[in-house]
């Protein structure tokens, strides 16, 4: 684990894409084919709230960066955002140490709490986070969809007597 340096440009903004893509593609491709999924990377090197950002990197022969997790500052408190991993590299660990690695640099920036927002379909991740010990519902995002594709919404989740899609 170390600092994002400006030469891990071209490893992360390629995370970002598969992140984008993965994300879209749980909500059966919602952004437009002609969108680059990694030029949302830029902006977000540009945050003023942003505190912080590491990559786990590759020691073997290939190299390269295979992982990356961001700190935002939020209040008195934090957000990971985002936490990506090569998806060729999961379940070896690296997204738990990239989350540790996080939580403790939020800890020493003197931080009440850490959350982080995945996409609610994501199985996958919400299992690890939770694994990870993310178990506390910290806020919930409700969405409209104004363009009214409910064929892209599955029925099931229930909270607080209220059934939603997701």
């Amino acid at each position: 684990m170390r600092a994002y340096r400006p030469t891990d440009h071209r490893d992360c903004r390629q995370l970002w894409a598969e992140l984008t893509e993965e994300d879209e593609s749980l909500y059966a491709g919602s952004a437009p084919a002609d969108v680059d999924p990694g030029a949302a990377f830029e902006e977000y090197l540009t945050r003023l709230d942003l505190s912080g950002m590491w990559v786990a990197e590759d020691t073997g022969l290939s190299g390269g960066v295979v992982g990356m997790v961001g700190l935002i500052l939020d209040g008195r408190g934090g957000e990971v955002e985002p936490l990506v991993v090569a998806s060729a590299r999961r379940g070896a660990g690296i997204g738990r140490a990239l989350l540790e690695h996080v939580a403790g640099q939020a800890r020493r920036r003197g931080l009440g709490r850490l959350s982080i927002s995945p996409a609610a379909r994501n199985r996958d991740a919400i299992h690890c986070l939770h694994a990870a010990g993310y178990d506390a519902l910290a806020r919930v995002t409700l969405a409209i969809d104004l363009n009214r594709k409910s064929d892209i919404w599955r029925d099931g989740i229930d909270l607080y007597d209220l059934r939603f899609r997701y």
